[in-house]
């Protein structure tokens, strides 16, 4: 059995006593909730903080309200974000990229704040202490000088591979920090770099609060590729958010590919929709200039080819979707993805 390092343990009653703690503690320490990514990360000494801050009892830092926009507090468990009444109707997206994530144990501890805040990922980094020490480490490991995705490069290629930032994204979420020096909102997409190690905007000191999604008409959903039904962290996901009109133009886009860079990709091409039907011909077209955003490295699971191919079938597989049409008469790759709807694994418990 692999176990953690030595590490001293921090209880916060809410969220400014975190924010105290966290800051008392200094740049060697990390927030907890679920800890379903965090303890196996140090268990393999890819993170190895002096000190833990939980805030899995920190009372004000959990729930789901409605109240004109849908807040849900940052240690809300993944499960009760799925069991929350009327989501897989007013925030569908939101709700089936939930309903996937790993399995339902993990779901049950996991934390809506802790998939939003997930460490990017790496066939060459998410390895053993005594595998990672073999090659040399890599630049990610903190003690390597070399990305063994593409070894001549500058930066770390290690993937954003989060299942709810992109249907958040789509959904046009907005999030809420708050340090000991106060509070501070902003939208989703600006949390995120394109930067492997430095994958997140906010400052150490900042904790994630809560998520505040519209509520508006828009028709939404989220599909992923993986190679196992459950368990698996997404290879591709694809999550997209339409508001149709009366004669079915879109008024409004908002398309996000995930697990393609090291952040989520909200895709410029989404405005491209704006003012057209959903022909056959406009969705093709939008999927093949879309999935160019798709560069598969040797960083995940599958050929790489066939990721790149994989984007632009989901990217229309999304629209198809949102447009009405039968999954019953998708291709097998779309079919797979594309059934689901309001369906959830359960605990078999």
């Amino acid at each position: 059995m692999i176990r953690a390092g030595s590490f001293r343990y921090y209880a916060a009653s809410s969220a400014a006593d975190a924010a105290a703690a966290l800051a008392g503690e200094g740049a060697d320490a990390m927030l907890v909730a679920g800890g379903t990514d965090l303890i196996p990360n140090m268990k393999r000494r890819q993170q190895t903080p002096a000190a833990l801050v939980s805030i899995r009892r920190a009372g004000d830092l959990h729930g789901i309200a409605r109240n004109g926009e849908l807040m849900i507090g940052a240690a809300t468990s993944i499960a009760e974000i799925v069991r929350f009444a009327g989501l897989c109707e007013s925030h569908r997206a939101l709700f089936r990229a939930a309903a996937q994530v790993a399995s339902p144990l993990i779901r049950n501890a996991a934390t809506i704040g802790g998939n939003l805040c997930l460490d990017t990922r790496c066939n060459y980094y998410d390895q053993s202490l005594e595998w990672r020490q073999a090659i040399d480490f890599c630049k990610k490991a903190g003690n390597g000088s070399t990305c063994w995705v593409a070894p001549s490069s500058p930066r770390c290629w290690a993937v954003a591979s989060s299942d709810t930032a992109p249907a958040l994204i789509a959904l046009g979420a907005r999030v809420v920090l708050r340090s000991t020096a106060g509070e501070r909102e902003m939208r989703l997409e600006e949390l995120y770099a394109d930067d492997g190690i430095s994958f997140l905007t906010k400052e150490r000191s900042e904790i994630l609060t809560s998520i505040r999604i519209p509520s508006h008409g828009f028709r939404s959903t989220y599909w992923k590729l993986r190679r196992r039904g459950s368990i698996d962290f997404p290879v591709l996901g694809a999550a997209a958010a339409l508001q149709l009109s009366g004669d079915g133009s879109v008024e409004h886009a908002r398309i996000v590919l995930g697990a393609v860079a090291s952040r989520p990709l909200l895709l410029a091409e989404s405005d491209l929709l704006v003012g057209k039907r959903l022909t056959d011909d406009v969705i093709e077209q939008f999927a093949e200039a879309a999935s160019a955003h798709a560069k598969p490295l040797d960083n995940a699971d599958f050929a790489i080819p066939w990721r790149k191919a994989a984007a632009k079938t989901y990217l229309t597989g999304v629209l198809r979707e949102l447009r009405g049409d039968d999954p019953a008469s998708f291709p097998l790759l779309m079919r797979e993805a594309a059934y689901g709807g309001c369906h959830v694994e359960r605990d078999s418990r």
